[in-house]
């Protein structure tokens, strides 16, 4: 499968070499940002921890920390960010999202309806080592009835593999029977499709669907439950059906639909996470679903340096 993220390993990679770049960045009277913002965006996850090593062997000191005492701001936010492992910034996002008085529910089903199996345990693994807790307990502290039992699905990474054609039809009608066909909802069986089926055969569930019902699952799932439970249902279809159109859309509503301006966090976590992913595909999902291209969209939603690293991450103009 051909490499679909914006930013890729650096060729003629020196990690001593961008240690020593980034020392003299930092040294004396202000700080060059561009220079930071250039290297750090240039870098591959994994060979910014390479140079955050090489910088401890050098000056004997963080270099997560030392970049914090120079910058500030969402640009210092997006750097440590960007200097953070994948997983491990996954976790924290999670751990913050659960910790202190209420949930930051967009956060957990953004993470959990999106990452692969595999990546969610392996972020269960960091979450423990770095928090100290059990996520799946975490969750369920602060989570309740059917949208807490689907997290709890979720969590466990371990979806069917393929497409199991003798279910097909019968998944389509027990959703329908579930859901439209009756009088209210039996969320179990969403839950419990939803939650445990392939991507590919839940796009061929979704065919069957609409050809029984006349609507989108989406729309069915939009009329028969609400709050949580609703926004985790609707991720997970819209993740089954294409995770870069799920992210292209999570990239247009935190800049163009929120109404207190953009909403920094999503915008951040969704650049910065899928910048060794998927931002090929999210950029040319962007431009379709919305006719205009997500580099002039960030252009014209944010300033200065921050403004500039997001762009360097985006990759291009479409």
């Amino acid at each position: 499968q051909a490499y679909r993220g914006s930013v890729r390993p650096y060729v003629n990679f020196n990690a001593k070499h961008d240690a020593e770049v980034l020392h003299k960045a930092m040294k004396g009277i202000g700080t060059d940002e561009d220079t930071i913002l250039m290297l750090l965006t240039a870098r591959s996850n994994d060979q910014r921890q390479q140079i955050k090593a090489a910088y401890k062997k050098a000056y004997g000191k963080d270099l997560v920390s030392a970049l914090k005492s120079e910058l500030g701001g969402l640009f210092e936010s997006l750097i440590v960010a960007l200097m953070t492992p994948p997983v491990s910034y996954d976790a924290s996002k999670l751990h913050k999202a659960l910790k202190g008085t209420g949930t930051d529910d967009e956060v957990l089903i953004e993470i959990l309806a999106s990452r692969t199996g595999e990546q969610i345990k392996d972020i269960i693994k960091v979450y423990k080592k770095e928090f100290g807790g059990k996520l799946e307990k975490d969750i369920c502290g602060d989570t309740s009835g059917h949208y807490q039992k689907l997290l709890v699905i979720l969590l466990q990474g371990n979806r069917e593999e393929g497409v199991d054609e003798e279910k097909i039809e019968k998944d389509a009608k027990d959703l329908y029977a579930a859901g439209e066909g009756k009088f209210g909802t039996d969320e179990e069986k969403f839950i419990t499709i939803l939650g445990n089926r392939s991507a590919e055969h839940l796009r061929k569930v979704f065919d069957a669907y609409k050809k029984l019902s006349g609507s989108d699952i989406e729309d069915s799932i939009e009329g028969e439950t609400t709050g949580n439970l609703e926004n985790l249902l609707v991720a997970v279809v819209k993740c089954a059906r294409s995770v870069p159109q799920f992210f292209a859309e999570g990239l247009y509503k935190s800049m163009r639909v929120s109404r207190a301006g953009t909403d920094d966090d999503t915008l951040m976590r969704i650049m910065v996470s899928r910048s060794e992913v998927d931002m090929l595909d999210i950029r040319a999902s962007f431009k379709k679903m919305y006719g205009v291209s997500l580099y002039s969209t960030i252009q014209e939603d944010t300033t200065g340096d921050y403004q500039k690293a997001l762009l360097y991450l985006c990759g291009g103009n479409d």
